[in-house]
């Protein structure tokens, strides 16, 4: 038996603007066209044609967990709809070893004039179980959902995290060789999230392979060992799951908004302590090192943010430490040091670091400059962290002159983080 569950090789796919394909509904008025106006060279596009997957191939082995990220419209949800069958490629090839489980839809394989548990026994069907088999799984199906006083209602009955909890069950207890998640668990309760993260990270160990697309880069960072980032439709990065997300918060950008027409200062530089990859331990003193030059006279006070996702979890600036901004002249330098003790909770946090002027709007920023990824810490609970201790220091020169700067410490402790 080979090693690899999952074999994909150049796939490409095509689809044209306007035109869905859902379902049969779908599917048959849109081969009834193409027969009319006759078949498209694979490798052509038509007249609002456009190409939602580009040369894709990757593969993923036996009780490992893929990871695939990208910005909405990447194409996550296509590549997963091929796997499953619900896609044909337009062009390469795809190839899966073992029964596979499936989760990319809230309601995907869901009669919604059945219960609950009808829909248990119908979608254990569709996948050649007996009804003996189902049987057997329906009490651990229904206690692990937490829906069991709704069973016997009818699952159109259901809200969005309802669905999402009976659908991962169903998937995860009909024992799948191959199980394949989607967003979907964005809509369950946080406490059901992390029961699923939990399931899948213990079903790995015994030869499960997962392919999972997520926007919470904590669940793909604690799951998944590998990952894949898709942009556009192009895979524009595989490996590792620290670098992948690194290249992923790299992309974003945008955060900081307002601009000023009037840039008068730069980056020359920024730098961190730790690798590229960011993987530090708890507690473990990193440091940023920013350094800019002004292009005329002006006012700054450079700042770091850390993030985690789209959450502001610690954000200083030289203005706020210092009580007044820093004046600069015409060709100095600077370079700023930002040390702190990462007393996070465990997870993926992007570092940000900007040039804020006085009277407000930026010159400079970089949305995403680093990714550091913070390991386990006891002393961590819930949303907090503990004893974080950032301390400031600077070096100026310009025209020929030294400037030494005084050191300044601020410290907090027990604050919300997240």
């Amino acid at each position: 038996m080979t090693d690899t569950t999952v074999e994909i090789d150049a796939i490409w796919k095509k689809f044209r603007k306007g035109e869905r394909q859902d379902s049969l509904r779908d599917l048959i008025p849109a081969a009834v066209k193409r027969m009319l106006r006759g078949p498209a060279p694979s490798s052509e596009l038509r007249r609002d044609d456009f190409w939602a997957l580009q040369d894709i191939s990757f593969s993923v082995e036996r009780g490992a967990a893929l990871g695939i990220i990208g910005h909405n419209g990447a194409g996550k949800s296509t590549l997963l709809k091929i796997l499953t069958r619900l896609l044909s490629p337009t062009r390469g090839t795809y190839v899966t070893h073992g029964r596979i489980g499936a989760l990319i839809e809230v309601t995907a394989g869901f009669h919604q004039d059945l219960t609950g548990r009808e829909n248990i026994f119908l979608n254990g069907a569709i996948i050649g179980l007996r009804k003996a088999d189902i049987a057997k799984r329906f009490d651990a199906i229904v206690e692990f959902s937490g829906i069991g006083e709704f069973i016997d209602t009818p699952v159109k009955r259901y809200s969005s995290g309802m669905n999402a909890r009976l659908g991962f069950s169903i998937a995860a207890h009909l024992d799948p060789e191959i199980l394949i998640v989607d967003e979907v668990l964005s809509v369950g309760d946080y406490t059901f999230q992390g029961k699923c993260v939990k399931w899948m990270q213990d079903t790995l160990k015994k030869g499960t392979t997962v392919v999972f697309v997520s926007h919470n880069m904590d669940a793909v960072l604690s799951l998944c060992n590998t990952a894949v980032l898709l942009n556009h439709g192009r895979m524009v990065a595989h490996g590792n799951t620290p670098d992948v997300i690194s290249a992923y918060y790299g992309s974003g950008g945008g955060y900081f908004t307002g601009r000023r027409d009037d840039v008068r200062a730069h980056t020359a530089g920024f730098a961190s302590s730790h690798d590229e990859t960011g993987v530090v331990k708890p507690g473990e003193r990193v440091v940023y090192a920013h350094k800019f030059t002004a292009d005329r006279d002006c006012a700054l006070s450079p700042g770091l943010q850390i993030r985690r996702d789209r959450r502001v979890v610690m954000q200083s600036t030289y203005g706020r430490m210092h009580g007044a901004p820093m004046r600069l002249s015409a060709g100095e330098t600077v370079t700023i040091e930002w040390a702190l003790s990462m007393n996070f909770p465990a997870g993926a946090y992007q570092v940000s670091h900007y040039l804020e002027d006085a009277e407000g709007g930026y010159h400079d920023y970089s949305d995403g400059a680093r990714t550091v990824i913070v390991a386990d810490d006891p002393r961590v609970v819930g949303g907090y962290y503990v004893d974080l201790e950032v301390a400031q220091s600077l070096t100026m020169t310009g025209n020929g002159v030294d400037k030494p700067v005084l050191v300044n410490v601020t410290r907090s402790g027990s604050e919300s983080g997240c």
